[in-house]
């Protein structure tokens, strides 16, 4: 537990995820380094950016790239830099953008919460919000029909938050927006191909730094040179209160570097979990199973339904049994209302899984300790 456990803080077994809410990633130990020495050194921040931003284009394909420090600050920058591009007295007018083109479009079923609220990211950059279709059905024509002379961009979000069915695609939503000659952002934030969308032509993309990079609390923001360099330029505006400092920027860079030489890690992640369901498959009442990310990344987590007739327990209750127990644990809950949870493999320390597994039994044998 090393600095938290020092201030009193409870030991934590991330099996949830890359989420925010539990510090996103362990960082490799290269990656701690830059964040130490960075933070015992001066250096010229504006020089320091544009390096980042080199970095980042080498290792995505695009053209040039702009540091933030976090995804969601890469929507509110991504934003008003398509509203305010150079010009400094717009840059300092955001979010006033009155008069300007600052309509964003955004499919319905895109509008979600991620923590916080994706249209507050866009209010936060000067857009104003134009959500399209109904939240189970985008048809091309809504998109189409919504752009106007105020049109600033068009903004799909990857994400296994939005509606999985429905939506129109990103080539379809691509194609519009180049049509009419407006720049398409994705926002990609737990996405870990830093190139596909580059490659397919978008002309901004957004990444997290503390997701599927595992590098720390950053991000990044990859595309066209012109856009790249507006980005960067928001930070004399409304990227000021959301800059990342030196060290973020040496930790992303580190972790950019260390992630061209990291290969799939799928089949060490099946192997974990299948280890876990053979435990769990002992206990009456729980059926444990392998499944792919639902947005169709490369993890694959243990899916566990708890037939409560049979535990006497609800999922629910598990759930609260492990965040409560010492060390909580905390797993995977978007299904919990259907007697599912999962564990994710990905922010797992060497062994934990049987930790899991070990005290799932204990909870379901009548131990609760």
């Amino acid at each position: 537990m090393g600095i938290f456990k020092e201030m009193g803080l409870r030991e934590i077994i991330n099996a949830s995820g890359k989420m925010t809410a539990l510090g996103a990633s362990a960082v490799d130990e290269k990656v701690g380094l830059a964040l130490k020495e960075a933070s015992q050194d001066y250096v010229d921040i504006d020089e320091l950016m544009e390096y980042s931003g080199k970095v980042i284009a080498e290792i995505t394909g695009a053209e040039d790239g702009c540091p933030t420090c976090g995804a969601s600050a890469g929507i509110a920058i991504s934003t008003a830099a398509v509203i305010a591009g150079k010009n400094l007295s717009l840059i300092e007018r955001i979010p006033d953008t009155d008069g300007l083109k600052n309509e964003i479009i955004v499919q319905k079923g895109h509008l979600v919460n991620f923590g916080a609220s994706i249209g507050q990211m866009i209010r936060i950059g000067g857009g104003k919000v134009v959500e399209v279709g109904q939240s189970n059905k985008v048809e091309k024509d809504h998109i189409e029909q919504a752009i106007s002379e105020h049109t600033a961009a068009l903004l799909y979000v990857k994400s296994h938050h939005t509606v999985q069915k429905g939506m129109q695609s990103i080539t379809v939503m691509m194609e519009v927006a180049h049509k009419h000659g407006l720049p398409f952002i994705i926002d990609a934030a737990a996405e870990e191909d830093f190139q596909k969308y580059v490659k397919m032509g978008a002309d901004m993309v957004i990444y997290s730094g503390g997701k599927a990079l595992e590098g720390p609390t950053s991000g990044f923001i990859c595309g066209k040179k012109e856009l790249m360099e507006a980005c960067r330029k928001q930070y004399k505006g409304v990227g000021r209160p959301m800059k990342i400092g030196k060290e973020g920027m040496a930790g992303l860079i580190t972790a950019l570097k260390l992630f061209e030489n990291k290969s799939s890690k799928s089949e060490r992640q099946i192997e974990r979990m299948t280890n876990l369901c053979n435990k769990l498959g002992k206990l009456q009442g729980l059926t444990c199973s392998i499944k792919q990310d639902e947005a169709g990344r490369e993890i694959y987590r243990a899916q566990i339904h708890v037939n409560e007739d049979l535990t006497g327990i609800s999922a629910e209750e598990l759930l609260h049994k492990l965040e409560a127990g010492s060390p909580a644990i905390y797993l995977r809950h978007h299904y919990v209302n259907v007697g599912i949870l999962s564990v994710d493999p990905r922010p797992l320390l060497e062994g934990q899984e049987n930790i899991i597994a070990d005290k799932i039994i204990d909870i379901l044998q009548g131990g609760n300790k």
